[in-house]
């Protein structure tokens, strides 16, 4: 521990403090907003529905100041307070520049060149990255990442709870990681102090901002949360020491970028896509990955919880680099990332726009179609994406066969990577893995790959056989490295099949549909609907007068019952629309249906299955 066991209750009492003033201050700012008329009107543009009081920057801005500024005095001013004097005043002047835009709308160019004046005043007191040996490139990455960071909250700002959570959790990771840390500097204690009352504020507003909103923070609230957050990890980030490595280099810039890794993704994602369409960055719209989460099934809710989740696990990675080495470290990194990017384009595919999605390869110009080309659509992709994977697997299966410590073995890795890598890629071509198309992925695929792999596992062997007698190879390695790429390629192949599987559970939106037949045509008509949005149609379950198969699960959906069983299911589950499946005596079927619900008073549209080869 960095501090003695009386400072955890200490930083627990700023805590309290902070929460405390912000559960009072919070509806009172929220009653002068509405006597005031500052509200949020709902836009084309924007995601909530219903005006909305602002003005919950200021509870939050006056919560952790007068906690800071009470613990401070009441503690050791010169120690606790006094460090932390510039950043307060400084993140007062952002506090009162997001106010001046929330009530009189500032241009997106004053309002920047306001955010580089108040950063440049904040590194002249020195409060600056410690990222490189360079004290003038610090300097400058200082700023960028300020600023950068209270931006990049800014546009998180899009949805109920989200920017005041992914901060309540970004910082408490930040906490942790300075409260944990064996080795702690003298601005630990200070810099906890002060992280305590931020906290504090935080959690108050977010009682107040979750699902449903009754207020939301404004620009004058998700600046200050973004610059404040962006100084404590300037503060509280290890720097960079001449000699000490690139490894160690990585480390330090790791940490706070895995501290902060959701809104820098939402950021780099949302400025991406709209540079694709040609859209203005600093305008508004509905294209965030938690519109997106959305608009691929999940309530906003949800959406916003994925989005907690996401930013949990960057932060368990950061605190990751004070338990394991370096190597260990890096490897889950590497694999989180590779998650990351599968998801993340998952989301890009989705239509959000009138415009088709950058993913289809219909979107006019000359930056898109080559960022098809380099996609999983082309091969490029997926023989970069199995180079990574081939080094994760291989390094993990090292670091797993000697616990973690290489020492002299990592020469004899570095060694024999390129022809593993040769042999991998050699035999997935042959087996025809680049063949293969990645939303279609079958059971067949996954036998291919294990031909490919074990093909590609064995053919190393021989080769250090012939060469070298296998003298210093581990044959456990090749066994790990194995299982470990039958998961990864599985996984990676697998993956937009997966996520769909995944999220059309929760996706209930549309007009309630009964297929009628669970047998094949029963299938394609649940695939059919569940990979075609635009049908409108939300499957409930199957009907089917099999009564071996009635009240089981087919694909997730139950079966419900037979002919006997249709007013109940009707009434029960509010069907609108009724899908024949069945290829014989389908027209019968549909009479006696309709008849059926004309007799229940029922007005459901039947319909039956079509399935034309011209």
């Amino acid at each position: 521990m960095n501090s003695e066991p009386v400072n955890a209750y200490i930083y627990l009492s700023i805590f309290g403090l902070g929460c405390a003033l912000s559960l009072i201050l919070t509806p009172l700012a929220r009653r002068l907003a509405i006597r005031s008329g500052q509200v949020a009107v709902p836009k084309d543009n924007r995601w909530h529905r219903k005006e909305t009081a602002l003005f919950g920057g200021v509870s939050i801005f006056c919560a952790m100041v007068t906690a800071w500024f009470l613990a401070a005095c009441l503690t050791d001013w010169s120690h606790f307070g006094k460090p932390y004097l510039a950043m307060i005043l400084c993140s007062g002047g952002i506090f009162v520049l997001g106010l001046i835009d929330d009530i009189f709308n500032m241009d997106p160019q004053h309002k920047l060149a306001g955010q580089v004046i108040i950063t440049a005043i904040l590194v002249f007191f020195g409060f600056r990255l410690g990222w490189t040996d360079s004290e003038t490139l610090n300097l400058f990455l200082s700023i960028l990442w300020i600023v950068g960071i209270t931006n990049a909250f800014n546009l998180l700002d899009n949805m109920d709870g989200l920017a005041s959570g992914i901060a309540l959790i970004a910082g408490a990771f930040l906490f942790l990681y300075l409260y944990l840390d064996p080795n702690p500097s003298h601005i630990s204690a200070p810099l906890l102090l002060t992280l305590s009352a931020y906290l504090g504020a935080i959690s108050g507003f977010l009682v107040y901002n979750f699902n449903p909103a009754s207020i939301f923070m404004g620009d004058a609230g998700s600046l200050f949360v973004g610059f404040v957050l962006a100084c404590f990890t300037i503060t509280g980030a290890p720097s960079q020491t001449s000699g000490q490595g690139f490894l160690h280099l990585i480390s330090v810039i790791a940490i706070p970028i895995l501290i902060l890794f959701i809104p820098i993704l939402d950021t780099g994602f949302v400025s991406l896509m709209r540079k694709l369409f040609r859209r203005p960055i600093s305008q508004g719209g509905r294209d965030h990955s938690s519109h997106r989460l959305v608009a691929i099934g999940l309530s906003e809710r949800k959406a916003v919880l994925v989005l907690y989740l996401f930013a949990a696990v960057s932060g368990l990675m950061a605190l990751a680099f004070n338990r394991l080495s370096i190597g260990a470290s890096l490897v889950l990194i590497a694999i989180y990332l590779l998650f990351i990017l599968f998801f993340w384009i998952y989301l890009a595919r989705v239509k959000v726009y009138t415009e088709k999605s950058i993913m289809s390869g219909e979107v006019s110009g000359v930056i898109t179609p080559i960022l098809i080309e380099i996609t999983f659509r082309r091969r490029l992709f997926e023989v970069l994406l199995d180079l990574v994977l081939i080094t994760i697997a291989y390094y993990t299966a090292y670091l797993l066969r000697f616990e973690g410590f290489l020492g002299p073995n990592f020469a004899f890795f570095l060694n024999s990577l390129p022809i593993v890598i040769a042999c991998q890629i050699l035999f997935f071509y042959i087996f025809g893995v680049y063949r293969g198309v990645w939303e279609n992925t079958s059971i067949r695929d996954l036998i291919s790959y294990g031909k490919a792999i074990t093909a590609g596992t064995i053919a190393p062997i021989l080769i250090f056989l012939f060469l070298y007698r296998f003298y210093s190879f581990s044959r456990a390695v090749f066994v790990i490295y194995w299982g470990l790429m039958l998961i990864l390629v599985s996984l990676s192949r697998l993956s937009f099949r997966l996520l769909d599987e995944g999220i059309r559970g929760t996706n209930r939106e549309g007009k309630q549909v009964l297929v009628y037949g669970a047998g094949l045509g029963g299938q394609m008509v649940l695939r059919e609907i569940e990979t075609n949005r635009d049908l409108d149609m939300a499957v409930v379950g199957f009907m089917d007068d099999n009564p071996r198969i009635q009240r089981r699960k087919i694909r997730g959906y139950p079966v419900f019952g037979g002919l006997k069983d249709l007013d109940k299911m009707v009434s029960d589950h509010d069907i609108k629309e009724i899908i024949i499946s069945f290829k014989e005596n389908s027209s019968e079927k549909k009479r006696e249906i309709k008849r059926l619900c004309e007799v229940m008073g029922a007005e459901v549209d039947v319909k039956e299955m079509r399935l034309t080869i011209k």
